[in-house]
């Protein structure tokens, strides 16, 4: 049976999607099975992965939209393939921003993405979840379907703040949806070895979560920022930048983990 991993931090800018996309991938590298979901309304996993948001909406491509609003819809029919053999993909186009609205007044609203997930859950070995940065119904569902969750936490001075509202969130989940629900992990992104305040921040947290904190950091690195606006991963991008290489170590801490 796979395992289903939301990746998640309501607080923006803290390297989310590049760490769903590049995490995934490195993980298909490794010849593990692996699906993404896309749930962000902005899309940028997609495009991430050089899929036009734009012309999934125009042609009826399904999408996480139909997943999460169609009653009886098989999810099968929303996968998409990407240039990895061992990476499939369910993409997020511009319908997704008004789906909290569309979704408010349903019953079991909180547990769509997990009845759809429940049809494939065993066709993979990891499903990874890039969860919107907002703590709203999209990031519910994401934990509610999840076995664990893995954080991305920025090297500054304001991640702690962040981090405590995700987990009174995660908590809530757990009492009320997900009791099985644990933290995968937490890595520490955009990482600046230079600077005191990067290494006073890894500290910190590594204080609060001891073991839960992957050894594996993601240092600054412009190859990252540059590899999404040609539609792949930093490892496709440039295998021998630095921020490739963090994510291939992360991926085979995550899977020895």
């Amino acid at each position: 049976m796979g395992k289903i991993i939301a990746i998640s931090n309501q607080k923006g800018g803290v390297g989310k999607t590049t760490t769903s996309i590049n995490l995934s991938y490195s993980v298909g590298i490794l010849e593990k099975k692996v699906l993404i979901v896309d749930l962000d309304p902005q899309g940028n996993t997609t495009t991430g992965f050089g899929i036009d948001k734009n012309s999934t909406y125009e042609n009826g491509t399904k999408t996480v939209y139909d997943v999460l609003t169609s009653k009886d819809m098989n999810i099968k029919d929303s996968i998409q393939k990407t240039n990895l053999e061992f990476l499939d993909i369910i993409s997020a186009d511009m319908s997704l921003a008004g789906v909290e609205l569309e979704l408010a007044a349903k019953i079991g609203r909180e547990i769509m993405l997990k009845k759809g997930l429940d049809q494939i859950k065993d066709d993979y070995d990891y499903i990874f979840l890039d969860c919107p940065p907002s703590l709203g119904l999209l990031t519910v569902n994401a934990l509610t379907a999840a076995d664990t969750v893995l954080i991305p936490v920025q090297s500054e001075f304001f991640a702690l703040e962040g981090l405590s509202e995700l987990l009174n969130t995660i908590k809530l989940v757990q009492n009320a949806l997900n009791p099985s629900l644990t933290i995968e992990g937490i890595v520490m992104t955009m990482y600046d070895g230079r600077l005191n305040l990067s290494k006073q921040v890894k500290a910190e947290v590594e204080s609060w979560f001891e073991d839960l904190v992957y050894e594996t950091v993601i240092t600054k690195n412009v190859k990252l920022a540059e590899a999404p606006s040609h539609g792949v991963p930093a490892l496709l991008y440039d295998i021998m930048s630095i921020g490739a290489q963090n994510y291939l170590s992360l991926a085979k801490e995550f899977i020895k983990k």
